[in-house]
């Protein structure tokens, strides 16, 4: 592709974020998806608030966003990477999370931070898709993992 073309990359703000997901509060841990790239590559968002249930006791005196919902964040955004390649037409379908494989936690995640996941499509078969993905707040790496999905239908 030279200069000249441009790809465009679709987005999905939360009301679509909640189109392709069945997560709801507490539990839809996505707040935007940015750079849809089919079902190659996207960037969830996730802004953390103090607001949040998980504060109460994870901790008390020092907030600290669990490793297990970054990796879930992580899970989410690529389930609806996965379902919004399908298609607007394609039968309603619901996405499982699979396996965790890799993950490792480099530096905690506050409230007031955004996070970024970027996730990387590295195989698909059928219905089977594996993404290498990594959460990102201002630039750092806090965490990555290898997750991987499977559609089946709603």
């Amino acid at each position: 592709m030279d200069e000249t073309e441009k790809t465009t990359l679709a987005t999905a703000d939360i009301m679509k974020v909640m189109k392709l997901l069945p997560h709801r509060y507490p539990f839809l841990l996505i707040d935007r998806i940015i750079e849809m790239d089919g079902d190659n590559s996207c960037i969830g968002i996730k802004n953390v608030t103090i607001n949040e249930p998980q504060f109460q006791g994870h901790f008390p005196e020092r907030p600290i966003f669990p490793g297990v919902l970054l990796i879930e964040a992580m899970a989410q955004t690529a389930g609806a990477l996965c379902v919004h390649a399908r298609g607007a037409d394609a039968p309603p379908q619901l996405v499982y999370f699979m396996t965790i494989d890799r993950a490792k936690f480099r530096k905690p995640v506050e409230p007031g931070d955004q996070v970024h996941f970027h996730v990387k499509k590295i195989k698909q078969r059928a219905n089977i898709w594996k993404f290498d993905a990594v959460a990102m707040v201002d630039g750092a790496k806090v965490a990555e993992a290898e997750v991987s999905a499977m559609l089946v239908d709603a």
